[in-house]
C-alpha cells in the first residue's frame, strides 16, 4: 500500500476540499482563542501555528497519518541507535552528539558516549590552547586566524554557528571558511593573513573530497612559501577526519586528528569534531551550552506527544502545504543578522535529506517529498522578494524567526525590526482588501494594485534572545522537523 492508499490520506483530500477556500480572518472569527490553542512554548521557544490555514481537526487528520506511519516508534528507534538508514547499513546517531544526559547511547550492544566524551575533550583543550595563545606556531608566535577548510555539512553548519554566535566570539581570533574549489574563495579569505598565525582546520572524513584537498593542498604550499620548512606543517594544521593514513600522508601529526563516526550525517554534525571552529571562537563553555540547546530539543522530540510535539507538527504542516495546497517552497526568514546564513544551512539540512524521489523501499513515489528552501534575513527581504510572498499567484509558507530582547543597545533598531517581523506576519494573514484602501482614500484606478488579498500562511518562532542554548534547540528543532 502506497502513501496515497491510506485511509487517513483520503481522509485528508476530503478535509482539503471543505477548508481550502476558507480564510484565516474567518478562521480566527470563529475561534477567537485560536492563537492560544494553537500555539506552544518550549525549549527556549514560543510557536505559533495559528496563522496557517490549518484547523485543529487538520491536525488531527495529520496526526493519524503520522501515527499510521508509525511515526513514534520511528522516532524511538532512530536514538536507540537501529540502524534506519538502509540504505547505508547505518544508524542515525547525531542526538548522541549532544547527549547531556547520563543515558547511556547503545550501538552494536557498546555506548558510544565514551568516545564522544573523549573527542569532545580532546577539542576542549585545542580550543583552550588556541584562546590562552599556549598553541604556538611554528616561529613560535600564537595563532590569530583559524580558518575552516570544508565543504557541505563540514562548512555550512560552522560557518553558520559562528556567524549566528559571533556576540558570544572571542574578536582577537578570526575564523574563516573556504569551501569553493574556486580559486577566488581561497585567494579572498588569505587575504591579509600572517601564515605563520594561521592554524588550518581541514575538514574531511575520508581526506579525499576533491574540493576540500584541493583547497587544502593549495593552503599548504602558501604556508610553506613564508615558513619554508615542511615541518611547519604539523603545527599549523589539523585534522577532522578517519582516514589517519592520508593525514599523516599530508603532513599533518595523527594526535591532531579528530575523530568522528560514520553513524553521524555530514549535514547533521556541526557538534562533532566538525565543531571544532566553533568551539575555538565562542570557547568550550558556550559549545556546552549550544550542545545544552540541542539535548533539550531532542528530549522534546523524543519524549513529548506528537500533538505538543513542535517539529512532528511543522513536519506535518509542511506535508499539509506541499502535498495539498501544492505549495513548492517554504521560506526561512529569520530576523536577526546573525542569522544571515541559516536559510543556506537548512538548504542542505531539508533538500539534500528529503530530496528523494523514492521511498525507503526503493519505489517511486507518487506525492511529494520535500519543498524548496530559500530565504533571507529581515528586513532584507521585504524590499526583495515579499512583493511574490504577498501578491503574487505562487502560495510560500512561511517562517518567521524572531527574539524578543536585542543584543545589543540600540533599542530603536530593535523596536522597528521587530514591529517588520508582526505586521508581515499580519499583512500575509489578513491582508487588505477594498473597503480598507477605500478608507486610506486610495483612488479607484490603484485599487487592484494594492489589493493584498491575505490568507498566505506563516508560522512565527520566537525566543527571549539569541543565546547558544536558544539556537541549539532551533537548529534541532529544524533536523526533526526534516525527520
Amino acid at each position: 500500500m502506497t502513501l496515497k492508499d491510506r485511509v487517513e490520506w483520503k481522509n485528508l483530500e476530503k478535509h482539503y476540499q471543505e477548508i481550502k477556500d476558507t480564510s484565516l480572518k474567518e478562521m480566527f472569527t470563529s475561534t477567537p482563542d485560536r492563537a492560544n490553542r494553537l500555539s506552544i512554548e518550549d525549549c527556549h521557544w514560543f510557536v505559533d501555528f495559528s496563522k496557517n490555514r490549518i484547523s485543529e481537526k487538520t491536525l488531527e487528520l495529520l496526526l493519524d497519518l503520522a501515527n499510521a506511519a508509525d511515526l513514534k516508534n520511528q522516532i524511538a528507534a532512530m536514538f536507540k541507535g537501529e540502524r534506519i538508514n538502509g540504505t547505508e547499513n547505518r544508524a542515525v546517531l547525531h542526538t548522541a552528539l549532544r547527549n547531556c544526559s547520563d543515558r547511556p547511547v547503545i550501538l552494536d550492544g557498546k555506548d558510544v558516549m565514551p568516545q564522544i566524551n573523549a573527542v569532545i575533550g580532546k577539542m576542549e583543550s585545542l580550543a583552550g590552547q588556541i584562546r590562552d595563545q599556549s598553541w604556538k606556531g611554528f616561529t613560535g608566535k600564537p595563532i590569530k586566524n583559524v580558518v575552516n577548510i570544508g565543504i557541505g555539512g563540514s562548512d555550512l553548519g560552522p560557518y553558520m554557528v559562528c556567524e549566528a554566535l559571533k556576540h558570544y566570539s572571542d574578536r582577537s581570533l578570526q575564523v574563516r571558511f573556504i569551501s569553493n574549489i574556486d580559486a577566488t574563495h581561497l585567494v579572498e579569505q588569505l587575504y591579509g593573513l600572517n601564515p605563520e598565525e594561521t592554524l588550518f582546520i581541514i575538514a574531511s572524513k575520508t581526506f579525499t573530497t576533491q574540493e576540500t584537498m584541493t583547497n587544502a593542498e593549495s593552503a599548504k604550499r602558501w604556508l610553506l612559501e613564508v615558513l619554508g620548512e615542511k615541518a611547519a606543517v604539523k603545527q599549523h594544521f589539523v585534522a577532522l577526519s578517519t582516514n589517519k593514513e592520508k593525514v599523516t600522508e599530508f603532513g599533518i601529526d595523527p594526535a591532531n586528528m579528530f575523530e568522528f563516526w560514520d553513524w553521524v550525517g555530514g549535514r547533521y554534525s556541526l557538534t562533532s569534531a566538525i565543531g571544532l571552529s566553533i568551539m575555538i571562537a565562542i570557547g568550550p563553555d558556550n559549545f556546552k551550552k549550544l550542545r545544552s540547546g540541542f539535548h533539550a530539543m531532542d528530549e522534546h522530540f523524543r519524549t513529548q506527544d506528537l500533538y505538543q510535539n513542535i517539529p512532528v507538527l511543522m513536519g506535518l504542516i509542511g506535508v499539509w502545504y506541499n502535498n495539498f495546497f501544492g505549495s513548492e517552497s517554504t521560506a526561512v526568514l529569520p530576523y536577526d543578522q546573525y542569522l544571515h546564513r541559516l536559510p543556506a544551512y537548512l538548504q542542505q539540512t531539508d533538500m539534500e535529506s528529503n530530496g528523494k524521489g523514492v521511498d525507503r523501499a526503493g519505489r517511486p513515489v507518487d506525492y511529494q517529498t520535500g519543498p524548496i528552501i530559500w530565504g533571507e534575513a529581515g528586513t532584507n527581504g521585504q524590499h526583495a522578494f515579499y512583493q511574490l510572498i504577498h501578491q503574487g499567484t505562487k502560495l510560500i509558507p512561511c517562517d518567521f524567526i524572531g527574539f524578543a530582547n536585542s543584543l545589543h543597545d540600540h533599542n530603536d533598531h530593535h523596536h522597528k525590526l521587530m514591529s517588520n517581523y508582526f505586521a508581515q506576519q499580519e499583512a500575509l494573514a489578513f491582508g487588505k482588501d477594498e473597503d480598507d484602501l477605500k478608507k486610506e482614500n486610495t483612488p479607484e484606478t490603484l485599487i487592484p494594485f494594492k489589493l493584498f488579498e491575505g490568507n498566505r500562511p506563516s508560522t512565527c518562532l520566537m525566543s527571549k534572545r539569541l543565546t547558544p542554548e536558544s539556537l541549539g534547540a532551533l537548529i534541532a528543532l529544524y533536523e526533526h522537523k526534516v525527520f
